[in-house]
């Protein structure tokens, strides 16, 4: 790959403490550029980011505590962290100032030139990408997925590609994408799985927040892929935006024949294309998948089956490796069960829609003493500008009062006045908690008080998904579904 960074100025606008602005540093020095990071965190907020830079640090100019109108005039490029907002005033001043501003995303795809599928979407995005990346491995002895998590940040990939033939999957979130459409390149295959209401913290509207991912597929050509959900009522929004790639749609039910694309009917798993219709899979395997990971499962199966196939592997591998795909880390991930218990770690939900998941899947009957009696919630966060009527709702109708635990934070808030507005209450208060250990440590003693003989209980079902996100109390959701595993396992294993 060319270097073109090398003895460039580089501003970097955001270290962060979550590992994205440490990677784009560490890799800028490596390339050879003369960089400057600033960040409106002082310096001792930041001593752990600046330690991992390790070595790198000694090659970086800090301004720390403050942002310098004086550092954009002095740098050629200017690298975002996705904490910075849009409407900053010192980007505006690097916009006026016609500086180059980008971020991770937009120099990947300013310079790998592999094949590429890229998934985003407001559910789902994780799980697909991971099942594609398991589709592929049928074919490619090497593959790379990563993009979105502190554990493989976008441009950690970059040097871990093994050659230039190497299929990458990506997973981008929103902020990735607002800067891609300036890029070299686009993705091979571009997959949205899903537009809900979410990051209305960030974005003005939600056809503001729409067209943020519209910008996964605003390069493409018309050689290569776009993958939509045909359920999605925000889909007719992206088509509007008349994508030149070769559209594909998937669907959880029979697709219109003029439609190309995956859909389910009850005969099973069929694939259209230029009005052929074959049937790729029986009923049996995508009946006993649906009971297993319920609609939105199929939902992002379809979009792996659909991508994976497009990228090349073909639908007899795909079908072999379907037994085989594994749940993503904290998204509805079991991680414990015994007679007592089975503790559900859903801390990547981050909005009141993912947590709806979750609970229709695991609530029982709405009246009685049957397993509804047996399904304890722990939600909360930080707020995201969302709506919880329907959350509120939803826990009304399948959670009892004393078995609601809250983690307080700004959307909590929210919860707890969108269940007064529906008297959930009565005249109780909310179990609400500052601390997560703290939170559940309570709910094991209520738990041992509650269980009496164990014998005569049905199994204990604890989900924690808390509908909202983390930023108050912990980095990130993977940071807090830490956190919940290791309490979890401490004081629910006997």
């Amino acid at each position: 790959m060319i270097n073109e960074f090398n003895g460039k100025k580089v501003l970097i606008v955001g270290l962060g403490i979550l590992g994205g602005g440490v990677a784009t540093a560490k890799w800028f020095v490596r390339e050879g550029a003369r960089v400057t990071v600033t960040d409106l965190r002082r310096r001792i907020d930041l001593v752990d980011s600046i330690k991992k830079l390790g070595q790198a640090r000694r090659r970086i100019l800090f301004v720390l505590g403050k942002h310098r109108l004086a550092d954009l005039k002095s740098n050629d490029v200017v690298v975002v962290n996705p904490a910075v907002p849009r409407e900053s005033v010192f980007l505006k001043a690097a916009r006026d100032a016609d500086k180059t501003i980008t971020n991770d995303a937009g120099i990947f795809f300013d310079i790998v030139k592999n094949p590429i599928i890229a998934v985003t979407g407001t559910r789902g995005k994780t799980t697909t990408s991971n099942w594609i990346g398991h589709f592929l491995a049928g074919k490619h002895q090497e593959i790379i997925v990563g993009g979105n998590t502190p554990e493989m940040p976008l441009l950690d990939l970059i040097d871990k590609l093994p050659s230039r033939s190497t299929p990458v999957v990506l997973e981008l979130s929103s902020w990735q994408l607002e800067l891609i459409y300036k890029s070299r390149y686009a993705p091979d295959v571009a997959v949205i799985t899903n537009i809900y209401r979410d990051h209305l913290n960030r974005y003005s509207s939600m056809r503001d927040y729409v067209l943020a991912k519209a910008n996964i597929f605003k390069k493409q050509l018309p050689t290569q892929k776009l993958v939509l959900n045909y359920d999605n009522s925000w889909t007719d929004l992206f088509l509007k935006q008349k994508p030149r790639s070769d559209t594909y749609f998937f669907s959880n039910y029979r697709l219109p024949l003029k439609a190309n694309g995956l859909s389910v009917d009850h005969n099973g798993v069929f694939f259209q294309n230029n009005g052929v219709r074959t049937r790729i899979l029986g009923s049996g395997i995508i009946k006993q998948f649906s009971i297993r990971e319920g609609n939105h499962g199929v939902s992002n199966l379809l979009a792996a089956m659909l991508a994976s196939y497009l990228a090349g592997v073909d639908w007899s591998s795909i079908i072999r490796r379907i037994k085989t795909l594994s749940r993503p880390i904290y998204r509805e991930q079991v991680i414990m069960e015994n007679k007592l218990f089975t503790v559900i770690n859903d801390s990547a939900a981050t909005s009141p829609d993912a947590t709806l998941v979750a609970i229709q899947k695991l609530a029982g009957p709405v009246s009685g003493v049957g397993s509804r009696s047996n399904l304890i919630l722990i939600a909360g966060g930080t707020d995201k500008k969302l709506d919880f009527t329907e959350w509120a709702k939803n826990v009304k109708k399948h959670i009892f009062i004393s078995n609601l635990f809250l983690l307080n934070g700004s959307a909590t808030r929210k919860m707890i006045v969108a269940l007064s507005r529906l008297r959930y209450f009565d005249n109780t208060n909310p179990q609400l908690f500052e601390d997560l250990q703290k939170l559940l440590k309570t709910l094991r003693k209520n738990i041992n008080n509650r269980l009496g003989d164990s014998k005569k209980r049905n199994n204990i079902s604890i989900l924690f998904s808390p509908g909202a996100a983390s930023f108050e109390k912990f980095k990130n959701e993977f940071d807090r579904g830490r956190q919940f595993t290791i309490y979890s396992k401490q004081l629910f294993k006997k």
